[in-house]
């Protein structure tokens, strides 16, 4: 967009990815108070209906927007996101700002310093103004808790906006905030990025930093398994730019290590060797979504990737959701009280050992010992390798996020009596996990990019998985598919 397009009274910043604004900035076509401002305007008129905001400073973000203005205007550079305003999901501590995590044990909790991946957004030069709801300890694909409430999805107030970073995705998408951070060890950057229409980034675990995110208590050093910090954007440059700031090894680490990650295999869809696997028995996909899928190869495969319909890694889906599952559980029932981990127990006694439904796999990962773990771990390790050999012939894999487009709230307490409808056909509400998982399991990137609307006006995105560290070749697909089908579209009424 050229800078004769672009002015200080534009009504439309809200929904410019964060590098036009920057760039914006950059010219002197707007000022970060005038940003500050022009958001503030946006949350107190859209806020109410999508409660996506859940705590907000915006005379703190007007003080610092302030003084960014300032800064620039005597020559400083304070970095890449010198003066943007934006918003953190709840699950990462803000200084100053309330920490929730969606759980009422933290509602008073104000955090002294930023999650480390915090700071080093702070660090470059943006300005935080909100934090994003969650459901409770991050732990749905809905997103919903007792301290904040329900957060709705633009494209359709009666639906989730998905979660854990539904909050997130829901700002992005009603043009509350133009950058956002999240946190995925069940698909919570990619199932909102999927279900609201924007960009998302599940990066390689492991590159970007966790202290400070809730889960765990606040003030815990692990970092644990599986899950990952990651941007959520409005174009996949954002992905990019965002990934560039919070990537590296913790503090503890930087003393030893340094991260280089390699640049994409491709920059554009010429000679790309792009996989599909969006069909599967095992968890059968919305035919609408489907179709969009096929659209966005197709028009990859105009472009020039060499597409392969039929190629799949050396496992079933089946097999690598069992793993998964049975880690991811292992990983959430260190937060469950002693009774949960009892009828698990028991459920486990009782039940048959071909049962591989979701209730005995929660049970079974639940109380898994750290013998078995390791047992589970050789197979991800396993899992892992034919990865790595499948990448050897393929840059890309394109496959669903979620199994349909976005579903109305349910707040069953538990999960197993929830069901989602699939093609006019009823499936466990728990399959929403499935095809989250073979990238979380085995460490592997995976970017989300929207490709199309239904019939009934909801929006659709796509997962590109990719090889291990490749995390910008996942983006730059991404945004192979953002320049062939248009991107990011704004929903009615926002």
């Amino acid at each position: 967009m050229g800078a004769s397009q672009m002015g200080a009274s534009r009504s439309d910043w809200h929904f410019q990815p964060a590098y036009r604004l920057l760039q914006a900035l950059e010219r002197g076509q707007t000022s970060s108070a005038e940003l500050v401002d022009y958001f503030q305007t946006r949350a107190e008129t859209h806020n109410p209906a999508l409660n996506a905001i859940v705590d907000q400073d915006f005379g703190a973000a007007k003080a610092q927007a302030e003084a960014a203005d300032a800064a620039r205007k005597r020559g400083q550079n304070w970095g890449p996101l010198h003066g943007l305003p934006m918003t953190i999901k709840d699950a990462l501590e803000v200084a100053g700002m309330k920490a929730v995590g969606g759980a009422p044990q933290f509602a008073g909790h104000r955090p002294a310093r930023h999650a480390e991946a915090v700071q080093r957004i702070v660090n470059a030069g943006a300005i935080i103004f909100g934090k994003t709801n969650v459901p409770f300890l991050s732990g749905d694909l809905q997103t919903y808790n007792e301290v904040y409430g329900t957060t709705n999805n633009p494209w359709d107030l009666s639906c989730g906006p998905g979660g854990s970073s539904g909050g997130a995705a829901a700002a992005l998408a009603g043009g509350l905030t133009p950058l956002e951070l999240g946190s995925d060890i069940g698909g919570s950057i990619r199932t909102p990025a999927h279900l609201c229409g924007v960009f998302g980034h599940k990066p390689t675990f492991g590159i970007v930093p966790k202290r400070g995110h809730i889960p765990p208590e606040p003030g815990a050093l692990g970092e644990g398994d599986l899950s990952v910090v990651g941007p959520l954007g409005l174009s996949a440059q954002d992905l990019a730019l965002l990934l560039g700031i919070v990537a590296g090894p913790n503090e503890a680490q930087s003393k030893g290590f340094t991260l280089n990650l390699p640049r994409p295999r491709a920059t554009s869809p010429k000679g790309l060797r792009v996989a599909t696997w969006f069909e599967d028995p095992f968890c059968e996909i919305d035919k609408e979504s489907t179709a969009l899928f096929t659209e966005a190869a197709k028009a990859l495969e105009a472009d020039g990737a060499i597409i392969d319909w039929e190629a799949r890694p050396d496992f079933t889906l089946a097999e690598i959701t069992e793993a998964y599952l049975m880690l991811l559980h292992a990983n959430v029932a260190s937060r469950m009280p002693a009774h949960v981990k009892e009828r698990w127990e028991k459920l486990k006694a009782e039940g048959d050992p071909a049962d591989k439904s979701h209730a005995m796999l929660q049970a079974r990962g639940g109380t898994l010992s750290y013998a078995d773990w390791l047992i589970w771990h050789e197979k991800r390790e396993q899992l892992r390798a034919k990865w790595a050999e499948f990448f050897t012939r393929y840059d890309v894999v394109l496959a669903p996020v979620l199994m349909r487009p976005a579903f109305a709230h349910d707040h069953t307490s538990n999960w197993h009596a929830r069901t989602l409808e699939v093609n006019g056909k009823s499936r466990p509400y728990m399959d929403v996990l499935i095809w989250a998982g073979p990238a979380v399991l085995c460490h592997l990137p995976a970017s989300v990019a929207p490709v199309g609307l239904t019939q009934k006006g909801l929006p659709v995105g796509i997962q590109i998985i990719g090889p291990h560290l490749e995390d910008y070749t996942t983006i730059a697909v991404a945004g192979m598919l953002e320049q062939a089908l248009g991107g990011f579209k704004p929903p009615k009424g926002f």
